[in-house]
């Protein structure tokens, strides 16, 4: 039995990892920022009759990471497993997208993991054990895909710190994991940074023609419970790869890579991709 702190717990991923590692019997304390979020994971860990304890984590927030985990720590004795899953999403131009909206998904998404992670390994440098389990993405291992710039970047930062602390760590005996979905049916869509912003200026009908295309895998992806089992894995067996990716389109597009001839090549070979899902890319505006 395990002791399991998880991030970003209020749905998606995070939620459903809860609920695999509490149906394991591990300890399981699942965080989120805003605790009037956690009915809907109250409501299904009761009907699954798996224990969860649910805390405030604010992964922004070094006092409030800090807290968290010395009162995981109080409570349970340690901490066996870390899984950085919290994050938000956010799309615009590299020219015109919000410096509040950019710094803040790097905050989150890269910040915020390195705040947990420095804050664990203490007690797991201590005890000569733990897993670090850093939720990625698929956009991680791609070329940067237009209108995504920040979101790619904040992954594939956390990615070369994964592989950095893995070596640093490993002789205390632990291991970390970078765990790289694509497309799931998340709450990533609502959740994102610029929900109500409208794509203005010169990139609006292109960044309007990119949306949909993933607003179309989000919606027609599968079940966030395989990533969730995929975390609950790279957590227990110990021949999991540093980079694991989850998804059959995830699979498909790494292979489409390791065909094509550099970024040039990439393009050739996706643009068809996105044409054949959301139409013709629009013609680009004057000025």
């Amino acid at each position: 039995m395990a002791v399991v702190l998880i991030t970003g717990c209020s749905s998606g991923f995070g939620l459903e990892a809860a609920l695999a590692f509490a149906a394991r019997g591990d300890v399981t304390v699942a965080t989120m920022r805003n605790l009037a979020k956690a009915d809907a994971l109250r409501e299904r860990a009761e009907a699954a009759g798996v224990e969860v304890d649910i805390a405030q984590l604010d992964v922004n927030d070094e006092a409030s990471v800090a807290s968290a985990v010395a009162g995981v720590v109080e409570r349970h004795g340690t901490i066996d497993v870390l899984v950085n899953n919290a994050g938000v999403g956010s799309r615009g131009s590299v020219e015109t997208m919000s410096m509040d909206s950019a710094q803040h998904l790097m905050d989150t998404n890269f910040w915020g993991p390195i705040r947990c992670i420095r804050a664990v390994l203490p007690a797991m440098r201590s005890q000569r054990s733990g897993v670090i389990v850093n939720v990625s993405s698929l956009a991680s291992r791609i070329p940067g895909t237009a209108y995504a710039s920040m979101y790619a970047a904040s992954k594939s930062a956390i990615n070369a710190v994964s592989e950095a602390l893995a070596t640093e760590v490993e002789p205390f005996g632990i291991r970390v994991v970078s765990i790289e979905p694509g497309f799931f049916e998340t709450a990533i869509t609502d959740n994102n940074l610029d929900r109500e912003r409208e794509p203005e200026g010169p990139y609006a009908e292109d960044e309007a023609w990119v949306n949909k295309f993933f607003e179309a895998g989000v919606g027609g992806g599968a079940s966030p419970t395989i990533v969730a089992e995929s975390i609950v894995s790279a957590a227990t067996d110990p021949s999991t790869r540093l980079h694991t990716t989850v998804g059959d389109d995830a699979d498909m597009y790494l292979g489409l890579l390791a065909q094509v001839d550099g970024f040039e090549g990439w393009i050739d070979a996706t643009m068809p991709i996105l044409e054949a899902t959301v139409g013709p890319r629009p013609a680009p505006a004057d000025g």
